[in-house]
């Protein structure tokens, strides 16, 4: 029974991780950079692209070591 539980919170956790993701990309506020970054760049759209390409790949090593980081507490929580 607690296993069913626990499967179904993990579920619901990962289902609102998905859509607070999905809404934080979507929206336009995220893909704008700070005052000075905009002011440097100018209207070449191209490298400002290329910036929002770099800042999301450079989010990517956080939280994957997050990620294995919980993943690895979780099943150490549930063996012990």
């Amino acid at each position: 029974m607690r296993s069913i539980y626990a499967k179904r919170v993990v579920r619901y956790v990962a289902m609102a991780a998905a859509m607070a993701l999905a809404f934080t990309l979507f929206s336009e506020s995220t893909m704008a950079q700070c005052a000075m970054c905009r002011a440097s760049l100018g209207n070449n759209s191209a490298f400002v692209r290329n910036l929002n390409i770099g800042v999301l790949v450079l989010l990517v090593p956080p939280v994957s070591i997050f990620c294995t980081i919980f993943i690895l507490a979780i099943r150490h929580r549930r063996a012990g």
